[in-house]
């Protein structure tokens, strides 16, 4: 199955403020950019190898494909291994940027950098496509490794283990058993749910939102019934790559895509207790991995930037408590 493409975000050099707020092509559809570094960590790689205090991974607090990455991060323990650096949740004129709001610093702490993109052009000097996040950076080479989110989580699941405690290296959210059903969930998902609501919430023309914003309830639907027997996990008992992928998407539906991308047909609280279920149980059960990663105030205002510039002021509470 080939790798699923991030989160485009900003554009390169060349595209002006009002191109960078429409998101969609021509017909008023969206469609999102292939990334361009693949390198994987691994032993046997002939520079990328599982050493500590040698990656950064750059995110921002609104995207929810660097909060996969950083669920995993937490989950694996793998903060002696590669450490997070914060840029602003907002999307500037000139991309991703760093200012000392929030989680963000004023410039990044390894070089000085004060834009994604002086990453980007360090890495490639020629490079001209968008500068996304999550970004995973190697700071011997001074070289991006990967900026693909689907394949860095499934790269933190398995390269560091041979450094990893024994508890840690466990940890597996991929078992081979469930290869091939966490696939099929996966591109389904992602086609319909992960990236369906931004190719609702960026169109520009009634037809192209249409297209995908019904689709993207029949999802959530289908996932409200695979949740219906009152399991644990998408899969059961187990914490799998499903899990991780789906959950950056459902806990910004109310707080952003609900309102800002005009994903308004039902809101996840009350259209669907099952996927509420599952959602509050990650949040409240396992803290530390997905309550300390969200950041709903700043995601909302984040999302704000690529819409109207303003910021909602609902939903209250915008993260409900367990019942």
């Amino acid at each position: 199955m080939p790798a699923l493409p991030d989160d485009p975000n900003a554009k390169g050099p060349g595209v002006d403020a009002d191109q960078r707020k429409n998101q969609a092509d021509q017909d008023g559809k969206f469609r999102r950019q292939a990334s361009t570094f693949r390198d994987m960590i691994s032993l046997g790689h002939p520079h990328f190898k599982p050493e500590k205090n040698r990656y950064v991974v750059y995110v921002c607090a609104t995207c929810p494909w660097a909060h996969r990455v950083l669920l995993m991060i937490k989950l694996k323990g793998l903060e002696e291994f590669v450490s997070v650096v914060w840029l602003h949740w907002a999307l500037g004129e000139q991309g991703w940027y760093f200012e000392p709001v929030d989680n963000s610093c004023e410039k990044d702490p390894h070089y000085g950098f004060t834009l994604l993109s002086q990453f980007y052009f360090k890495a490639d000097k020629n490079y001209d496509k968008r500068f996304t996040v999550p970004m995973l950076w190697d700071l011997k080479y001074e070289t991006i490794v990967n900026n693909e989110s689907s394949e860095i989580i499934r790269m933190f699941n398995t390269a560091f283990n041979v450094v990893l405690p024994a508890d840690k290296a466990a940890i597996d959210v991929y078992p081979e058993s469930l290869r091939p059903e966490i696939d099929k969930m996966n591109e389904w998902v992602y086609n319909t749910v992960n990236n369906g609501v931004y190719k609702a919430g960026f169109a520009t023309t009634q037809s192209a939102y249409d297209e995908n914003v019904y689709p993207l309830f029949r999802s959530l639907d289908r996932l409200e019934e695979i949740l219906s027997d009152g399991r644990e996990f998408l899969f059961g008992s187990t914490l799998t790559e499903a899990d991780i992928r789906l959950f950056p998407t459902i806990i910004r539906f109310d707080a952003a895509y609900f309102t800002l991308f005009s994903c308004n047909i039902r809101m996840i609280r009350y259209g669907y207790p099952n996927l509420q279920r599952w959602l509050l149980h990650l949040y409240y059960d396992f803290p530390a991995i997905f309550k300390d990663t969200t950041f709903l105030e700043q995601l909302k205002k984040g999302y704000s930037t690529a819409k109207t510039g303003i910021a909602p002021a609902g939903p209250i509470p915008i993260m409900m408590e367990r019942v």
